[in-house]
């Protein structure tokens, strides 16, 4: 099993949180240093070995794409286990022979799990290392889902549905706190970006997974689907993943509490600004994912393949600003990537009512759309590194909270657009007004609190 605390890293200056805490404790030396998967040692002649900044710096390169493989499937565990099953609505509802309403809180039950567990296994993964909850909750994943396939109730598909969700918490919580321990600067930028990547275009892609799965299996197969995915994970994650926190960093001065490091965390302006940006623009996307097959089937007739593919374009923009944003905050920091984005998602949602209004048909709404889902794609990562990279001590910490935050507020936000249009029905106005506002108060955040000038650049 690897343990970064034998590698040999020359550290920067510290951050905010770092500075802080006080001075550090020296780690102690490796008593047999050699070389393993992801450690580079010194050698026989110190004076000519590479110095690296951080532990991930040594990883090969072959490795290093083993971890964005194994890391961003743990993350789409997460937004599989809530939407999968969104297209089987209709045939739990007639199997249990109950309402759509009493169907949809099986999704509440499952967003409050998910959320709950992120705030449970981020601090805990902080306290004691990141493979024990990895793998107890994962596992709590798996027997949750089998637990949904056999439910002979409604009542018990609601309860293992909560615990789905939190087994599911686990994955992209651990995922991006590995990265931050492996990594930081710019590298922390692309493997971050990866990550997001993941998040983004998952919860886009699930519904049209679950589809497919519904034609070949009754909706039991899926959360069955469920199970060997969640499996897979954690003989994958017991396998090739290894422990990244060692024990020395655990107890690091000021970090040693889960009190402590929630207070290390809150007490920072800008995690506190993009934790707001991040909850809003995840509430915009989700506003047109509740939304979207209602406008698109019944506003502008598109047949139920038309809509697929509609959607699959779509999640092409969440790509695309991704993977840009990648590049471009690396060069130019995060916080000047968000200045641009989180304005192209105010006038994106803001031509879709402009385009609705002027009766410009489907074409009117889809454009800015995809100009929308690409802000989306910009911002997400953006919002990933400005909260984890100033917080490398309480990564597992930060990340549960940006986590339970993005799911929490677009779990109330986005029901906002069938309330405004319970009268009238889904228009592309109604859903564009929920995205507006949720554009608004994140460009509001990014420069009312963030306050881009005052972010420091990133470290090599």
């Amino acid at each position: 099993m690897l343990d970064t605390a034998s590698l040999p890293v020359q550290q920067p200056q510290p951050h905010a949180d770092q500075q802080a805490a006080g001075p550090q404790p020296p780690t102690p030396p490796h008593p047999h240093p050699t070389t393993t998967g992801a450690i580079r040692t010194l050698g026989s002649n110190p004076a000519t070995a590479p110095i690296v900044l951080h532990p991930g710096d040594s990883i090969p390169h072959r490795r290093r794409v083993l971890y964005i493989v194994l890391l961003g499937a743990l993350t789409a565990l997460g937004p599989f286990t809530i939407d999968l099953y969104l297209p089987a609505f209709p045939v739990l509802e007639a199997d249990f022979d109950t309402t759509a309403a009493m169907i949809q809180l099986t999704l509440t039950g499952t967003m409050i799990g998910f959320a709950l567990g992120q705030l449970i296994v981020g601090p805990l993964s902080d306290k004691v290392g990141r493979r024990v909850p990895l793998l107890s909750v994962t596992a709590l994943h798996v027997v949750a889902s089998v637990a949904a396939a056999l439910a002979p109730t409604l009542e018990l598909l609601s309860v293992a549905r909560v615990f789905q969700g939190a087994g599911a918490a686990a994955g992209g919580v651990v995922a991006a706190a590995i990265v931050r321990d492996l990594f930081g600067g710019r590298r922390l930028v692309v493997m971050l970006s990866r990550l997001a990547l993941v998040s983004g275009v998952a919860p886009v892609l699930a519904p049209l997974v679950g589809s497919a799965l519904l034609a070949v299996m009754p909706w039991r197969g899926v959360f069955v689907v469920l199970a060997v995915y969640g499996a897979i994970m954690l003989v994958s994650a017991l396998v090739f993943l290894p422990e990244t926190l060692p024990p020395a960093r655990r107890r690091e001065r000021g970090s040693t509490t889960v009190w402590q490091r929630y207070r290390s965390v809150f007490s920072d302006r800008v995690f506190i600004g993009v934790l707001i940006i991040g909850g809003m623009t995840f509430s915009g996307l989700f506003s047109y994912l509740s939304s979207s097959s209602f406008l698109f089937q019944l506003d502008y007739g598109l047949s139920a393949q038309e809509y697929g593919l509609m959607f699959a374009v779509n999640s092409l923009g969440v790509v695309l600003g991704v993977q840009a944003a990648s590049r471009l905050a690396a060069r130019f920091g995060p916080q000047w990537v968000m200045a641009w984005s989180t304005a192209v998602l105010v006038v994106a949602a803001s031509a879709i009512i402009v385009t609705d209004q002027l009766g410009l048909g489907l074409w009117g709404t889809i454009v800015p759309l995809f100009v929308f889902m690409t802000g989306c794609g910009f911002t997400f990562p953006c919002v990933q590194v400005l909260a984890l990279d100033r917080h490398g001590k309480a990564a597992g910490t930060a990340q549960s909270i940006v986590g339970a935050t993005n799911f929490g507020v677009a779990g109330i936000i986005s029901p906002l657009v069938g309330w405004i249009a319970k009268d009238a029905g889904i228009t592309a106005t109604t859903m564009a007004s929920v995205m507006v506002g949720c554009a608004v108060v994140g460009l509001l955040s990014l420069w009312l609190i963030v306050r881009p000038r005052t972010v420091e650049r990133l470290a090599p």
